[in-house]
């Protein structure tokens, strides 16, 4: 039995061997990280008290029997440093996939799961290749409710069905919660989450409830959970509905951003030898017979680069199928008769202006009206809404329905105060992931869904991992290579990522940003969202920052003026391996999930860097913009937008506002021509002193120019302004322009323009 400890001042030596007269539990520091792990040789006893064994037994060894022995173990030489200090170029790992007569392991998918199997195998010692038909968490992986969480509603499940496996889901879930955020602890963080009651009964039954999710997860717990009054509950979430709130529990999960997690795990893998590659898709699989028992095996795949179309074949001795709502795809390709077992269900989420939630605290309600559960969570200043639960087909471009969104926004009425109103006009994005539930092809009920991962195993050896959740990514991936090192033979020891820091989390501390803001001259909210999104890579891109010519900020030009992003994010998000002007917006910056308009504001820029540093003609930046421009509109909410306000909308105002909005119209229209131009809202402005500039001007009026003529029309405005009084339209800066110069017009004060939430 073997103790590794550090930080502490012993009567021994500082890491000690003890042998004891009766079995102890082997607490064990985690690789690379500062975790304890109990393990316990009586299964029947609690971690607790073991904890509290061992305690006695190191803090008074000469009261306690004990053998010494001295035996000083390095945590971190558990795994061995990474063989490359930055990831290799896309085209060096192209060249590597080509020339390797063989892999061990090949892995198809470039997900969470994809990324936690490459990087688990590679830190195995096994030789390891990763192709993606897209880019990296391009998926479900980017789509998700951003949380790291081990599911109340399943422990809920489990204790009311005496649900073993939902039980041992959760408790796992919450392992992996405590490694996860030990591991990359610049890309999360523990948020309180508070569950409201407005029924007495419901606040000891919801408590116990929560004061189990505590219990469950042990040494792992983040922090108690703890019960609000009232008062109290409405002081830290002062838009909570009041009336009939009896009160508030909280409890604490983790929270992350999905995306860069996702980008993270790969990264880490390509530094620890794996040959990972985007935009590689599989054609088909590639097989041989086995000459010992005559059948088929599964021994590569062939594949294409999907940007530049050259096809080659990756042969590997196994081949993992991590393709999420794509499994059954994969499957085919390797047997056609293979059953199907995905059945991929829809969540959707919406993102609104952060004043609807506070910056520290999210909001839980476990019983919606159809009994779904709907988080309502701060997320990178904004507030995150979701998710939904509709069976659908499988696509790789999901698309927000109307329906979904406006059933999350009614749903988000209930639990907020009336002062608040809650606008359709509000949602600033909105997209739908695409959950890859399964049934286990093995089970007697292959109707059944599993709420843990399946590792299936074909007659041929392809081994497919499906189902299970962000969360469990790594378990997942442990067992997979487990499962793929005993069908194939392969060489390797045990798994070697718990505790294994992702990129960017090794040197991280809460205070690294001041030191960017130091050294460099970045603005502090620029340099908080370096260090949150880089770890101790953030250094990197600072390097790379052009230089404002401002005297504060120094340096970091920001994409738009109300994100922290930067421009050098984009040359360093090619070093990351972004390919288009998809990848940067969405999964490099998270600009597209935080708010659509500000991220079409920002292609033309990020496509004229990228182009700069790829090389890239004017026929490919414009194909580049349009395809964005798509993306943006159908996956990221601006289609709903678009649909608020079209020239076939209703106008439905009181007579007394027609003719309010008549008068304010006319003092633009002073000619009475029946519609506005450029030149009719500069007179205005320059009456009033105010100068803008004509490309500024362009933008604000073909915001509600729905025919395209170049003009608003009255009839135009009138359907802006109806939009507007229904919520369905927010943010409008034509609309607040005519109204603050109706009113300044003769106090000849300077009219606000920035764009105001920007919503859909």
């Amino acid at each position: 039995m073997i103790l590794f400890f550090s930080g502490l001042k012993w009567r021994y030596p500082p890491a000690v061997t003890i042998s004891l007269l009766l079995p102890l539990p082997c607490v064990v520091r985690t690789s690379c990280a500062t975790s304890w792990v109990v393990h316990s040789p009586f299964k029947d006893v609690s971690e607790g008290i073991w904890e509290a064994i061992c305690s006695w037994a190191l803090c008074e060894p000469l009261i306690f029997c004990i053998f010494v022995n001295l035996a000083y173990v390095e945590a971190a030489e558990c795994v061995s440093e990474p063989v490359n200090r930055e990831p290799p170029s896309r085209e060096a790992q192209l060249l590597t996939l080509q020339n390797t007569s063989e892999f061990d392991i090949l892995v198809i998918g470039g997900g969470a799961t994809g990324c936690g199997c490459a990087l688990d195998a590679v830190t195995r010692g096994l030789k390891t290749a990763l192709v993606e038909r897209d880019d990296f968490s391009s998926g479900t992986s980017s789509r998700s409710t951003k949380l790291i969480h081990g599911g109340v509603r399943y422990l809920q499940k489990a204790i009311m069905k005496l649900d073993i496996e939902q039980y041992r889901m959760v408790k796992e879930a919450l392992h992996e919660r405590a490694n996860l955020l030990e591991i990359a602890p610049h890309l999360s963080a523990p948020l309180p989450i508070m569950l409201p009651i407005y029924k007495w009964w419901q606040l000891p039954y919801y408590w116990i409830g929560i004061k189990l999710y505590d219990l469950v997860a042990g040494s792992n717990c983040l922090k108690s959970s703890y019960v609000l009054s009232k008062s109290r509950a409405l002081e830290h979430f002062p838009m909570l509905q009041k009336d009939k709130l009896v009160g508030a529990i909280v409890y604490y999960d983790g929270q992350h951003n999905d995306a860069r997690m996702n980008l993270a795990i790969a990264l880490t893998a390509a530094r620890y030898g794996a040959a990972t590659a985007n935009y590689m898709e599989v054609v088909s699989l590639l097989k041989k017979t086995d000459p010992q028992t005559g059948k088929e095996r599964v021994s590569g795949a062939r594949c294409k680069d999907v940007l530049t179309g050259q096809e080659f074949d990756v042969r590997a001795k196994c081949v993992i199928n991590a393709t999420g709502p794509f499994t059954d795809t994969v499957r085919k390709m390797d047997d056609k008769n293979a059953t199907a077992i995905c059945q991929p269900s829809a969540g959707v989420h919406i993102v609104m202006p952060g004043y609807y939630s506070p910056e520290s605290m999210g909001l839980l309600d476990p019983a919606t009206s159809d009994g779904r559960v709907i988080f309502f969570l701060p997320w990178q200043k904004m507030t995150i809404a979701g998710t939904t639960d509709t069976p659908t087909d499988v696509t790789p471009h999901p698309i927000p329905s109307e329906e979904d969104i406006n059933f999350i926004l009614n749903e988000v009425r209930n639990y907020l105060s009336c002062d608040v109103e809650v606008r359709r006009g509000d949602v600033l994005a909105a997209w739908s992931g695409i959950r890859p539930l399964v049934t286990d092809p093995k089970s007697a009920d292959t109707q059944s869904i599993s709420r843990n991962h399946v590792v299936d195993i074909s007659e041929s050896g392809l081994i497919t991992i499906a189902g299970g959740k962000w969360t469990t990514y790594r378990s997942m991936a442990e067992d997979t290579i487990n499962a793929a090192i005993k069908t194939h033979d392969l060489k390797a020891g045990p798994s070697r990522t718990v505790g294994l820091f992702l990129q960017g989390g090794k040197d991280w501390s809460p205070t690294l940003y001041i030191r960017l803001v130091q050294d460099y001259g970045l603005e502090s909210e620029v340099a908080q969202h370096l260090a949150a999104t880089y770890g101790d890579k953030a250094f990197e891109v600072a390097k790379m920052a052009s230089v404002t010519g401002k005297r504060w900020p120094i340096v970091g030009v920001r994409l738009v003026s109300e994100f922290p992003y930067i421009e050098a994010e984009v040359k360093y998000g090619i070093k990351e391996y972004a390919c288009t002007a998809v990848d940067m917006i969405s999964r490099r910056t998270r600009l597209a999930f935080l708010n659509v308009q500000a991220a079409e504001e920002a292609l033309p820029r990020i496509v004229e860097l990228m182009g700069r540093e790829l090389n890239w003609d004017d026929y490919k930046k414009q194909e580049e913009l349009e395809t964005a421009r798509k993306f943006l509109y159908y996956e990221m909410g601006y289609k709903s937008r678009s649909e608020q306000l079209t020239d076939r909308s209703e106008i439905s105002l009181r007579p007394s506002d027609v003719d309010r909005y008549k008068k304010r119209f006319h003092k633009f229209d002073a000619d009475q021509k029946g519609f506005i131009t450029i030149v009719d809202v500069q007179r205005v402005l320059e009456s009033i002193n105010v100068q803008m500039d004509e490309n500024t001007l362009h933008e604000i009026l073909n915001e509600v120019d729905l025919n395209k003529n170049g003009q608003v029309e009255l009839n135009e405005f009138l359907q802006l302004m109806s939009a507007i009084q229904k919520g369905r339209v927010s943010g409008s800066r034509l609309a607040i322009l005519m109204k603050t110069a109706e009113e300044n017009l003769d106090r000849r004060v300077p009219i606000p323009v920035d764009r105001s939430c920007g919503g859909l």
